[in-house]
């Protein structure tokens, strides 16, 4: 299998909305729970779907905010997608996946009108010093169960720490068997590893005496992507009353194209 899912059906629905069926392969399988799909994919099969939604050429996604409601099963689901707020240059687009009778995640994307703003282009998030062909592999994602972590590369800064560093991944599964993946799909569903790539106590499950699952990912595009690998710029912070923070500026080779944070819940693992 070379894809993170298998398409089934979609089905426009007398009041705008669609509703699109897919099964997940085992690629999709997540870290914390055999019998679950990793949240990066998930992310990455939202966010096709929702470019896939009504487009128009003069709007482009500039914001996703996706809602963890539980775990994801790793089994058949459906992404409901409808429009909340329509608009000529801003529209609000709603995409749920469901497993069984229960909603798993909910998406919300904000996607906003283009147009030349060179005269006032400004960034303050500088380029990262060096591409991911100047870094070894890295094999410390790895210590991560699951078949999502066994399909990526992963490469990294050597100066990287428990809390903060640089790590650069790539992917070359399609997100849907037989479809083209775009490069914004493609990073899309890789954003969420930056919650595994810095832990604050190492990455060695069985030396971590405490979990710390996000309930949420917040991704802000000031552009859109290219290429196939993601750069990933993370720092994480836990707070002292369980609650903690994963936040990262995202990178493809051209430079910085945005930010995302992650909520953590702080969750004593039992010996």
């Amino acid at each position: 299998m070379t894809s993170y899912y298998q398409f089934i059906i979609r089905e426009a629905q007398s009041d705008g909305s669609v509703i699109a069926h897919y099964k997940p392969t085992p690629h999709a399988q997540g870290a914390w729970n055999e019998h679950e799909q990793h949240m990066a994919p998930a992310t990455g099969i939202l966010t096709h779907e929702i470019i896939k939604f009504a487009p128009q050429q003069n709007l482009r996604l500039a914001r996703l905010s996706l809602d963890i409601l539980g775990l994801i099963p790793l089994d058949e689901f459906s992404i409901t997608i409808r429009m909340i707020r329509p608009g000529k240059t801003i529209e609000l687009v709603e995409a749920v996946m469901s497993s069984g009778s229960r909603e798993c995640i909910i998406a919300r994307a904000w996607r906003l009108l283009t147009q030349d703003t060179t005269a006032i282009f400004g960034l303050e998030d500088t380029p990262l010093t060096h591409s991911p062909k100047h870094f070894n592999q890295w094999q410390g994602l790895k210590a991560w169960p699951g078949g999502f972590i066994k399909s990526i590369s992963v490469v990294a800064d050597p100066q990287r720490r428990p809390g903060k560093g640089v790590v650069w991944l790539s992917s070359d599964l399609q997100m849907v068997s037989g479809e083209h993946t775009s490069d914004v799909v493609r990073l899309m569903g890789l954003v969420d590893t930056a919650n595994g790539v810095v832990p604050r106590q190492g990455l060695k499950l069985n030396e971590t005496q405490w979990a710390f699952p996000n309930t949420d990912l917040q991704i802000h595009l000031h552009r859109l992507p290219q290429g196939k690998w993601l750069g990933i710029e993370a720092v994480q912070q836990y707070g002292t009353d369980g609650i903690g923070l994963t936040s990262a500026i995202l990178h493809d080779t051209q430079g910085p194209f945005g930010r995302s944070e992650q909520i953590l819940t702080l969750r004593a693992i039992p010996k």
